[in-house]
């Protein structure tokens, strides 16, 4: 009922650039006498839920080795929509098809979305999670921008905020020598995205007829009629001279002007 199939793989992509901006953290040890690096470690990035690493964590009968921290998890937790950034909804835009300049692809405005994420760290002491947050913090004001080529065949690119709303710790330590000890930090983001529907390709309008008409229909009535055709500028056949078979050949990435024809009715 609602129209053909489409895909834009929207979700996905905001999911996918969201991981990326964690993906390059790094930890470091360093000599307590004169500073200098004795280790560093990337941070291992995953997507899932807490509670998965958590059982791998203090599950120690399902594997021969437990879960390496420090570790950093993140997960897509809802999608909401945004009435505060609403346009719209009859409103389009339009790009050219660069392969042959004849035709257009048209898609209406998206629907905005917020997209909310979850993003954690894990680690076996204090030091090593505030290394890890630190890291992440500062970026956030409380929003960081990135920019996402959302539809690329429409070469349509949006610059999309991701907002830090809150964060929140925990210390699992129960003075058992059986159990492993980890601190984890949660922070929960908003990502400021947007949904798009599918788009549709028409061809140029090449003529424009206006009707003008002053006085009463029946008495004293006057009508003219104009169109409007693109005029070329240069010569495009490279002939010698620019007429109307240049016009003929224009495409929307050339540069043009107008012919007026005017006819009184």
């Amino acid at each position: 009922m609602l129209g053909s199939h489409f895909y834009n793989q929207i979700v996905r992509k905001n999911i996918i650039a969201f991981g990326t901006l964690f993906n390059n953290i790094t930890m470091k040890s360093t000599d307590p006498g004169d500073g200098s690096v004795l280790e560093e470690q990337k941070v291992p990035l995953a997507y899932g839920p807490k509670q998965k690493f958590l059982v791998r964590l203090t599950d120690n009968q399902t594997s021969k080795v437990s879960i390496t921290l420090p570790r950093i998890y993140f997960e897509m937790t809802g999608i909401d929509y945004d009435s505060a950034r609403k346009t719209s909804p009859i409103q389009k835009y339009r790009t050219v098809i660069d392969d042959n300049g004849n035709e257009v692809r048209v898609q209406y405005v998206p629907v905005p979305y917020n997209i909310s994420f979850e993003l954690g760290v894990i680690a076996k002491s204090q030091d090593d999670a505030l290394q890890i947050v630190e890291q992440i913090l500062p970026y956030f004001q409380p929003s960081f921008s990135i920019t996402l080529n959302m539809i690329p065949d429409m070469d349509e690119k949006r610059d999309v905020a991701i907002v830090l709303n809150n964060i929140s710790s925990e210390d699992e330590w129960d003075d058992s020598f059986m159990e492993r000890r980890y601190i984890a930090y949660t922070l929960n983001f908003t990502m400021k995205s947007y949904l798009y529907g599918p788009y549709s390709t028409s061809g140029l309008i090449k003529k424009a007829i206006i009707h003008e008409t002053i006085g009463d229909s029946a008495v004293n009535r006057r009508a003219i009629t104009r169109t409007y055709t693109p005029k070329a500028v240069t010569d495009i056949n490279e002939d010698g001279v620019i007429n109307v078979v240049d016009d003929a050949l224009l495409t929307s990435t050339d540069d043009f002007g107008f012919n007026e024809g005017i006819e009184f009715l």
